[in-house]
């Protein structure tokens, strides 16, 4: 399991839509993924989890994965939280 500590740099936050795109990023990878807030954790492949957190723009969480993909699941939540992509 590896932990990484990313500042979300998306316009406007994690409202639906962002959460949404986020949900579909941590689907592509058979890790478990999941995002930790405000000593909440949720798990990053739940839409309904994620919007419960209400995160912000300039906000940091902590994204967590395990599994054989979990380099690269974090590496591309990383890129979609920092705006990277859309």
């Amino acid at each position: 399991m590896i932990e990484k500590s990313i500042k979300i740099q998306l316009n406007g936050g994690l409202e639906a839509r962002p959460v949404a795109m986020l949900v579909q990023v941590a689907s592509q990878h058979e890790s478990s993924v999941y995002i930790k807030s405000g000593g909440r954790k949720v798990n990053a492949k739940s839409i309904m989890g994620m919007m419960s957190l209400a995160l912000g723009s300039g906000e940091s969480v902590t994204v967590s994965a395990d599994g054989k993909d979990e380099q690269e699941a974090i590496q591309s939540i990383e890129e979609y939280l920092s705006g990277g992509k859309h």
